[in-house]
């Protein structure tokens, strides 16, 4: 166990989790990144890397109010005590320069890890996402972590995200003392501002002609969750996150009492693109190939090596698109 670290007794059970000194999060004050925060501060000592302000943050949470890509960051990490840090900290704005994307989510990421080198942080968790592996008509049932990630055919916004991914997979083999962890979580839902999220909180939801895909979502408190056991020690490697189950689209739809609209593809596409450009649609085109080819994921490996378990069921799930 580290110096200064502590036993603690979690939920009653009888097994022993160890507390780490400190745990830093960049990206939080995202949605995503304050319930992280909530989570790891009962438990953690929390400090935060993110330019956009935190007024309502924790007591015991300290916030640097900082740009990722900035030198001063290099301060977190100066006094050695930092044990572990989970990467939320990518930018998903599609509308961003391609510049000011890649260099806040790649050259950022690359500057992070020059940090958790040189202080020999012994533990990264960074969250990716499943989409990664790209909606493809030839993709198999299910996806294994070993698949090629292969999102950024079609969809260019996406290639820093995978460029992100495939540093961390160098840094898991470059730096084996250090226990990275890849986390690749199916469309996550809830109060969060993504794609799958935005998409099924439309009055109407438009829908492709002659396509119901099978869909896999997840709860955003069971992605928060999934980051917390990431932090046990002896944890290390990437794991597809999967939520309570598959559901035809159609379906999800019917569950949320959304109608649709099925447009054939080459109009939907057309149209899409033309409110993107007049800035009348937050849903770039490329997006609706996942909801025309099927992008599923195994999540055996987090069930088996992880412990994970989704706690929330399938319309808990759906339904938490409504929570804003």
């Amino acid at each position: 166990m580290r110096a200064g670290a502590k036993s603690t007794r979690k939920g009653g059970r009888n097994d022993e989790v160890e507390r780490v000194s400190k745990v830093v999060v960049t990206g939080i004050c995202g949605r995503l990144g304050k319930r992280v925060t909530r989570m790891l501060h009962r438990a953690y000592s929390v400090e935060g890397i993110d330019r956009r302000p935190f007024p309502e943050r924790p007591k015991d949470v300290i916030h640097h109010q900082i740009d990722i890509r900035r030198k001063k960051c290099r301060d977190v990490f100066r006094h050695g005590d930092v044990a572990a840090v989970v990467h939320l900290g990518i930018m998903h704005d599609p509308r961003a320069s391609t510049e000011d994307r890649h260099t806040w989510n790649v050259d950022g990421f690359a500057k992070l890890l020059e940090y958790l080198d040189q202080y020999h942080v012994p533990k990264l968790v960074v969250l990716s996402s499943a989409n990664v592996y790209g909606p493809r008509p030839g993709n198999p049932q299910f996806l294994t972590e070993e698949a090629p990630l292969m999102g950024g055919q079609n969809f260019p916004e996406i290639r820093d995200l995978i460029e992100v991914d495939m540093l961390a997979q160098s840094y898991f083999w470059r730096k084996p003392e250090t226990e990275t962890v890849i986390l690749r979580p199916v469309h996550i839902l809830g109060s969060v501002k993504n794609a799958p999220s935005n998409y099924l909180r439309r009055e109407w939801v438009p829908t492709l002609m002659g396509f119901d895909p099978m869909v896999q979502v997840i709860h955003e408190d069971d992605v928060v969750g999934a980051i917390v056991r990431a932090l046990t020690p002896g944890v290390r490697g990437i794991f597809n996150l999967t939520g309570p189950g598959e559901i035809p689209l159609s379906r999800a739809l019917d569950i949320l009492h959304k109608p649709s609209v099925p447009l054939p593809a080459s109009v939907i596409t057309r149209v899409q693109k033309r409110l993107w450009r007049w800035r009348l649609t937050a849903f770039p085109a490329p997006e609706y190939d996942h909801i025309r080819f099927v992008c599923m994921v195994d999540g055996r490996r987090a069930r088996e090596v992880l412990g994970f378990a989704p706690a929330h069921g399938l319309r808990d799930t759906l339904e938490a698109v409504q929570d804003l």
